[in-house]
């Protein structure tokens, strides 16, 4: 989801609701966790173009 929309901002709640569904029942630091597992899959490399935008959300840069 976030590489499709590259450079945009996307709230913890949005990235749950997109990516998990409105009825999804957890809290938003679930994506905390899926995101460093994500960083941790793309390697060295390329982990630091998935952003963390402090007590906002995330942002995957080009």
């Amino acid at each position: 989801f976030l590489m499709t929309n590259p450079n945009r901002v996307f709230p913890r709640e949005s990235l749950l609701n997109a990516v998990w569904g409105y009825d999804y029942y957890g809290g938003a630091r679930t994506v905390d966790v899926h995101v460093r597992r994500v960083r941790a899959k793309l390697g060295e490399k390329y982990a630091s173009r998935l952003v963390t935008i402090r007590s906002v959300g995330y942002r995957f840069e080009r």
